[in-house]
């Protein structure tokens, strides 16, 4: 059995058909952050905490109103008009952080003998550096020295044979899917954002 088995909902189970739904999206997420618990650090907590943070934001907007926030476009769209936009600033941080796990879990994929650590530190660079300030960096610079190597997480996992690792890339490749529609978002509609 792997870690994907235990998840409520995995990101390949996500409707994407009128939108990402909101409330599938939400607990495929929450089974994503307790993928750090696996990294066995505490230094880690950070990026938990921030995650579920953002996760909280977008959930309550979607329970304000189910139907309206069904899917994440819509909960943009409907946020879009106020002045705070909570959910869509939790969204944007969260989408973050996603593409920075993603990016780490897919050099560690692609590049068998590289460990946890180098390919954390090099998301980190690629995704969320820019983003954050001169006394949040080295936190998180610690966190991913406290990675534990790729053996032992792999093992945690349950991803220890082929099937195990084709049942993972379809995970990330699921993920990175989302967080690519996501992006796309942004970018179409730069106002969603703006003084964020």
């Amino acid at each position: 059995m792997t870690f994907f088995d235990t998840l409520s909902r995995s990101y390949v189970d996500v409707d994407l058909t009128k939108g990402i739904d909101t409330e599938q999206f939400l607990e495929a997420t929450e089974g994503l952050v307790k993928l750090f618990d696996l990294l066995g650090s505490k230094a880690f907590a950070v990026v938990q905490n921030d995650m579920n943070g953002n996760i909280k934001k977008i959930r309550e907007r979607f329970l304000s109103n189910p139907t309206a926030n069904s899917t994440l476009q819509e909960l943009l769209l409907t946020e879009s008009p106020e002045k705070k936009r909570v959910a869509t600033e939790g969204l944007l941080w969260l989408s973050r952080g996603l593409d920075f796990t993603a990016q780490a879990l897919r050099r560690s994929l692609d590049d068998g003998s590289e460990e946890l650590a180098a390919s954390f530190t090099k998301a980190y660079e690629q995704t969320l550096r820019k983003h954050h300030n001169m006394l949040v960096r080295p936190v998180f610079g610690l966190a991913m020295k406290a990675c534990p190597y790729r053996k032992d997480f792999y093992e945690k996992i349950g991803v220890i044979t082929d099937e195990a690792t084709a049942q993972m890339k379809g995970w990330l490749e699921a993920l990175e899917n989302i967080i690519r529609i996501i992006q796309g978002i942004f970018a179409a509609n730069p106002a969603y954002i703006k003084g964020m």
